[in-house]
C-alpha cells in the first residue's frame, strides 16, 4: 500500500492524542446506545469526515437518543427540530425581527446555527424547507433576504426517516440526498440485546438520569485536529483507482455486469467518490492504521452509495434494491 506515488502519508505517532479522545467517545456512545453499533460508528465517521448523516429505520430504535448522546459527549451546541408539513424556511434559518424600540430590523438566528442538528422525520417538510436545509448542508451558509450568514466550522446534520409510514411525507430531492455523506439503515435488535435495553431503561428510570454524562467531553479542537490527521493518511493510487472504478461502474456498468446495466437508471456523482475516500480514511484512522486499505473502501461503500443510486422502474418492480446493486458492484469490480 505504501508506494512512491502516494497521495499523502502521516506517521502513526501523530494519530495518538485525538484518536484516544474519539475512542473514549465511541465507548461512551456504545454504552448508551445498545445494539446499534453501526449507528454509533456512522456518527463518528460522519463527524470525522465533516459529512452529514441520513438514518432510516422504524420508530424506537434509538436514533434520537444516539444524536443526543453524541451531543453530550461533544463540546457543541445541539438542537432538535421536528419536521412537519406546515414548516416554513424561517423556522430553520431564522428571520428578520422588527425592534420597535430601536426602529430597525435585526436578524434572529434559527436552529441551523447550532453545531449539531437533529432533523427528525425530515421527509415531512415541504420543498421550500428542504431548499433552506440544502443550502446549509451544501455551502455551510444561510441566505436571508440580501444577507448571507456563515455557519459554524463544526456543523453536522443527522436526519431521520421512518420507512413505515409514508402518508404526509415528501420524497427528498436527489440534490439533497446527494449532500448526505452516509445513509444508515437501522433494524430491530435481537432478543438478548432487547433485554439489555430494558435493563438500561429501568436503571435510568430508577436513577432519574436520562443519559449519564461522559467523564470527558470531546472538544471541537480535537475534532478538527482528528479531521486533519485522517486527511493526512496514506492512500495508494491502486486504492484511489478502486474508488473511482466503483463510482464509474454505477454510470457505465457494461464492462462489469449486465444486471447492473438493467437495474441502474442513473449513477452516482463525484461527491460519492469523495465521500467514499473520506469515509475509508476515517475507518482506517479509527482503527489506528496510517494507510487506507480496500477493505475500508468496501466497508463504507454501501452507506455511501445506497441512497445515491437511482434504480430502473422495472428493477424496482422486480424487488431489486439499492443494497443488492451495491453487493453486485463489490462483487464485479476487482479490488487491488
Amino acid at each position: 500500500m505504501k508506494d512512491s506515488t502516494s497521495l499523502s502519508i502521516a506517521p502513526v505517532s501523530t494519530i495518538s492524542g485525538a484518536r484516544g479522545a474519539f475512542l473514549r467517545t465511541r465507548d461512551y456512545l456504545s454504552a448508551q446506545i445498545i445494539g446499534q453499533e453501526l449507528l454509533v460508528e456512522g456518527l463518528l465517521i460522519a463527524l470525522l469526515s465533516d459529512g452529514h448523516l441520513l438514518v432510516e429505520g422504524p420508530p424506537g430504535l434509538a436514533k434520537t437518543r444516539a444524536v443526543k448522546a453524541l451531543a453530550r459527549a461533544l463540546e457543541c451546541d445541539f438542537h432538535r427540530t421536528q419536521f412537519t408539513p406546515d414548516m416554513l424556511p424561517s423556522d430553520l434559518t431564522g428571520s428578520e425581527i422588527y425592534r420597535p424600540e430601536e426602529g430597525v430590523f435585526k436578524f434572529q438566528r434559527g436552529p441551523l446555527f447550532h453545531n449539531l442538528i437533529l432533523a427528525d422525520e425530515i421527509n415531512r417538510a415541504p420543498a421550500k424547507v428542504q431548499s433552506a436545509l440544502l443550502e446549509a448542508m451544501a455551502e455551510r451558509q444561510i441566505s436571508v433576504g440580501q444577507a448571507t450568514y456563515p455557519l459554524p466550522a463544526l456543523f453536522l446534520v443527522m436526519a431521520t426517516q421512518n420507512p413505515i409510514e409514508q402518508e404526509g411525507t415528501y420524497p427528498l430531492p436527489e440534490a439533497q440526498i446527494d449532500r448526505f455523506m452516509l445513509h444508515l439503515a437501522v433494524d430491530y435488535p435481537d432478543r438478548a440485546t432487547t433485554l439489555k435495553i430494558m435493563r438500561l431503561a429501568h436503571q435510568e428510570a430508577t436513577s432519574e438520569i436520562e443519559l449519564a454524562p461522559p467523564t470527558e467531553r470531546l472538544s471541537q479542537a480535537q475534532v478538527l485536529a482528528a479531521r486533519r490527521e485522517a486527511l493526512a493518511l496514506h492512500i495508494s493510487d491502486e486504492v484511489a483507482e478502486y474508488i473511482a472504478a466503483l463510482v464509474d461502474a454505477t454510470r457505465r456498468p457494461d464492462p462489469y455486469s449486465q444486471d447492473l446495466k438493467q437495474w441502474l437508471r442513473w449513477g452516482v456523482s463525484p461527491r460519492a467518490a469523495i465521500a467514499m475516500e473520506r469515509g475509508a480514511r476515517a475507518i482506517a484512522w479509527l482503527d489506528g492504521r496510517d494507510y487506507v486499505s480496500p477493505d475500508d473502501v468496501q466497508q463504507i461503500a454501501g452507506d455511501v452509495l445506497r441512497h445515491r443510486l437511482l434504480l430502473d422502474y422495472g428493477a424496482q418492480a422486480r424487488g431489486i434494491t439499492a443494497q443488492r446493486c451495491v453487493e453486485e458492484l463489490l462483487r464485479r469490480v476487482p479490488a487491488p
